[in-house]
């Protein structure tokens, strides 16, 4: 899917086609087919690998500069459809009359560019608007980390009368995003180191940057170490949480076998009692009338005085 927009002088969005991109338009190509990308390598004179290694789902976050062209590979953090996260690659490409991004998934990144929010960015300032995509995707790594902080915070409390291994999966899946974040916002760092070296050299005097530019750069920079920070402050608790949980679990299954071994032994001398007055020999009472009651007599006494017992050792 292609779609190509530009920021016009009264702060909207204009669609356009292929035939009518000019200078300053946003083309951005979302899983693109084959036809797709040789027609935008056609009309921007792009090589087709530089639309083509941003759609690779395995690409490192790095930076390609080719005949005046720059390739930015960004890592985005992305929701699943089971509510998972995970990190997608994201190219974008910067030329000398648009900006071009390239992603084989939809998200929410991108999308919060649209006509509701034309006011915010515009494409024809080619810096600020990759800046500003740099940024709206380091705080969506710093929200759904606050939801997996929330969500660590619920397990915590299953954890804490749970007596299987589920609420370990799910901190294991948690575990496995915060590497797969950690990595990415890692690789990311190293990207914008790059791209402010380059604001010195003659790549960034191409880039065009206004002392706002370095600006907002500063801010992705700060946040993304930020998010970097948090991310291991996360792991670090949760490695923490799932060695001391996985006690809690071992504890707690302790206590319902403790528990079930007293009730089979409680339970076990009404039986037993029973089957010694049940033998077919003298027995004390065996003549009396009122013989079955003094027996059933004896087991509940006798419960009740193990049960105490029990209760007195903490096996209850």
């Amino acid at each position: 899917m292609i779609k190509i927009l530009k920021t016009e002088d009264n702060k909207t969005l204009s669609k356009l086609s292929i035939s009518e991109a000019v200078s300053g338009s946003w083309f951005n190509l979302i899983a693109p087919n084959e036809e797709e990308i040789k027609q935008v390598s056609l009309v921007l004179g792009l090589d087709e690998d530089f639309l083509l290694n941003s759609l690779d789902l395995d690409e490192r976050s790095r930076i390609e500069i080719e005949d005046g062209n720059i390739l930015i590979i960004t890592n985005l953090p992305v929701m699943t459809d089971d509510g998972c996260f995970d990190t997608l690659p994201m190219g974008i490409i910067y030329t000398p009359t648009s900006i071009i991004t390239v992603c084989s998934k939809d998200n929410n990144i991108l999308s919060s560019f649209n006509e509701n929010t034309a006011h915010s960015f515009d494409t024809r300032n080619k810096t600020e608007f990759m800046l500003k995509i740099l940024y709206r995707s380091v705080k969506f790594y710093l929200k759904y980390l606050d939801i997996i902080n929330r969500t660590t915070d619920n397990i915590e409390t299953e954890l804490q009368k749970a007596t299987n291994n589920k609420a370990l999966f799910q901190l294991m899946e948690i575990q496995k995003t915060l590497v797969y974040f950690s990595t990415a916002l890692k690789d990311n760092d190293i990207v914008l180191q790059k791209i402010m070296r380059m604001t010195n050299s003659a790549s960034g005097n191409y880039m065009k940057n206004t002392e706002e530019d370095i600006d907002l750069l500063e801010d992705v920079i700060i946040d993304t170490r930020q998010a970097i920070e948090m991310v291991d402050m996360h792991r670090m608790i949760l490695e923490a949480m799932m060695e001391g949980f996985a006690s809690i679990i071992n504890n707690n299954l302790n206590q319902v076998m403790k528990f079930l071994a007293a009730i089979t032994i409680i339970m076990s001398i009404p039986t037993m009692i029973g089957g010694l007055w049940g033998m077919n020999v003298p027995v004390p009472y065996g003549n009396n009338p009122f013989g079955f009651l003094i027996v059933v007599f004896i087991a509940v006494v006798t419960s009740i005085v193990v049960v105490f017992y029990f209760r007195k050792k903490g096996m209850f």
